[in-house]
């Protein structure tokens, strides 16, 4: 039994050794982070394979958050949707957040900025494999879309990568 619990921890150990960390907002007021966020860009992944009008909503119901993100997927020519749950991470009002479509798998989700009026964010995992740029609303200044380009770029994330979401979608 103890051979077994050496090898899973240093299984565990080796898995994560590669991750680095990531800089984080200190707080987050989830009840103003709430609603529609469009999705301004993203490194490609495969769960939002052929998707382009992107939306994340976020709903708050006591101690839980709902996420549901929905798409166009131009490939099909049909909307479709999914929806999971988030649980922070850590203390309240901490940014880093673990986000669940498919239990038990969950994936990291960090806030790496948000503006004081809670319009736009930054958001990744610390593994580099996942970022989002999101808005209020379909459209982004060049300003914004290089001071966010810049801090992903700081933070050891490959902008070149980045998928920016079209927005003209025909509407169900």
């Amino acid at each position: 039994m103890r051979v077994f619990l050496y090898v899973i921890s240093a299984i565990l150990l080796l898995s994560c050794s590669g991750v680095q960390s990531l800089s984080t907002v200190e707080q987050v007021d989830f009840n103003q982070y709430a609603g529609t966020w469009y999705e301004i860009a993203r490194i490609p992944n495969q769960f939002e394979k052929n998707l382009e009008c992107v939306t994340a909503e976020y709903v708050i119901s006591g101690e839980k958050i709902e996420v549901i993100n929905r798409g166009f997927n131009t490939k099909k020519g049909k909307w479709v949707a999914s929806t999971g749950k988030a649980k922070q991470a850590g203390p309240d009002g901490t940014s880093q957040l673990k986000v669940s479509f498919f239990w038990p798998f969950s994936g990291d989700y960090y806030i790496m900025n948000v503006t004081p009026d809670y319009e736009y964010a930054l958001v990744g995992s610390p593994t580099r494999d996942y970022l989002w740029i999101l808005s209020r609303t379909t459209s982004l200044s060049s300003s914004m879309k290089e001071k966010f380009s810049n801090q992903a770029s700081k933070e050891g994330f490959d902008v070149s990568k980045l998928h920016w979401t079209k927005h003209n979608c025909e509407q169900d």
